[in-house]
């Protein structure tokens, strides 16, 4: 899940990292006494999650409280990659004498997270680690040993900074680090992270994503910002659908019926969480088919979970059918998931047999779960048949029907 920008710095200034003077304002008349409070020149800043303000004009200078009052009527209707803005942040100009970037986040490869920094901030990092390799370095870290500020310091020196920069560098970098583990995030960036002109350093921009799974550890933080429970918070807000499936999957402790995600195509999917689902999902593009959604389901859910993830999706407009695939199971009841898709197929007025494309869901009971699927006449395969297959055999009945 994705912070806003006046998220992120709020948090960053709990944690004692440098930042300017900023308001968040709803209005123009609010955006005007900000700047006057504020004084001198200031930045107006669309709230979005997604990036590219900048290109899309969404960030603008204002001198006078006037101007900055006018700058908020000109951003507030542009839309960055599809989004309006929350709101808009009112800060000061800071006079800047050096932009460095720095993030932290996982990498993959090596299973351990990673410090990236560059003494050329203020551009995208991709870039500059193309043109200019010798200006970013890549610092991994142990998430289970205890981290100093040398690795810190290390990762600054990497990158052809030292002196007295590298010094006051050191505790900012090394506190973002200690960001990232505590909160259990998934990236930590502050992108340009500036030394201004009479030496001090600021946080002029930042981002933070956290793993969705460690919401429920961080609950007195997400209300301390003000992020409610059924804010999915993506790269983008959560559409009415998917804090739908939010409340679906809030609703019973047992197992895993949730993590919508809303796209435009026409079938449903119910389908196996974690790498199952990713895999899946793919499956049915690679066939030419059109999902409507990505979510997961697993950890042997109720059949009430089961059900009214079903009903959400087959309510969703222009979805025809649904298709359920897991890969093989042992921690959850083919048997109970039939029940529940199928109770979700009728309580949703359709017929079971022609809502449910294909079932292939192999594991624990499933000679009792498949006995009750071809009660209702659903066309459902075992294990002898991949996940590829299946995922085929899905796109296939869609495509008859068109």
């Amino acid at each position: 899940m994705r912070f806003y920008e006046y998220e992120s710095k709020a948090l960053f200034e709990k944690r004692g990292l440098p930042l300017g003077p900023r308001h968040l304002v709803t209005s123009a008349d609010e955006a005007r006494a900000k700047a006057a409070e504020i004084g001198g020149s200031v930045v107006l800043k669309s709230q979005v999650l997604s990036g590219g303000r900048m290109k899309a004009g969404a960030v603008k200078f204002a001198d006078t409280p006037d101007e900055a009052a006018a700058h908020f009527e000109a951003i507030l209707p542009i839309e960055v990659r599809g989004e309006k803005p929350h709101s808009i942040l009112v800060e000061s100009k800071s006079p800047i004498a050096q932009e460095y970037y720095v993030a932290v986040t996982w990498d993959g490869r090596n299973k351990k997270p990673v410090v990236i920094f560059s003494d050329m901030g203020g551009i995208d990092i991709e870039e500059v680690a193309e043109t200019h390799p010798e200006h970013v370095s890549k610092t991994n870290f142990s998430s289970l040993l205890p981290i100093t500020p040398r690795l810190a310091k290390e990762a600054i020196g990497a990158a052809t900074v030292s002196g007295s920069d590298l010094n006051k560098l050191t505790p900012i970098v090394f506190e973002l680090m200690k960001i990232f583990l505590e909160y259990d995030l998934t990236l930590a960036e502050i992108n340009p992270l500036a030394r201004l002109e009479d030496g001090s350093f600021a946080v002029l921009d930042g981002h933070i994503d956290m793993e969705a799974e460690a919401r429920g550890s961080h609950k007195a933080l997400l209300k301390e910002l003000g992020i409610g429970d059924d804010e999915t918070r993506q790269a983008r807000p959560p559409t009415p659908f998917e804090i739908e499936g939010a409340k679906v999957n809030a609703v019973d402790h047992r197992g895993v019926a949730g993590n919508v995600v809303e796209f435009d195509g026409d079938l449903g999917l119910v389908i196996g969480a974690g790498g199952g689902s990713l895999t899946l999902f793919d499956a049915v593009r690679k066939h030419g088919g059109k999902p409507a959604n990505y979510c997961e389901i697993g950890g042997n859910p109720s059949q009430s979970k089961a059900k009214n993830l079903t009903k959400l999706i087959l309510s969703k407009p222009g979805v025809d059918k649904i298709a359920v695939m897991m890969n093989v199971v042992s921690n959850t009841r083919v048997d109970i998931v039939a029940r529940g898709v199928i109770a979700g197929c009728i309580e949703a007025g359709r017929d079971p047999s022609e809502a449910i494309a294909i079932f292939r869901i192999p594991g624990a009971w499933e000679e009792e779960g498949f006995k009750i699927l071809e009660k209702y006449g659903v066309d459902y395969c075992d294990r002898s048949v991949s996940m590829y297959d299946a995922a085929g055999r899905a796109v296939a009945k869609m495509q008859a029907g068109s």
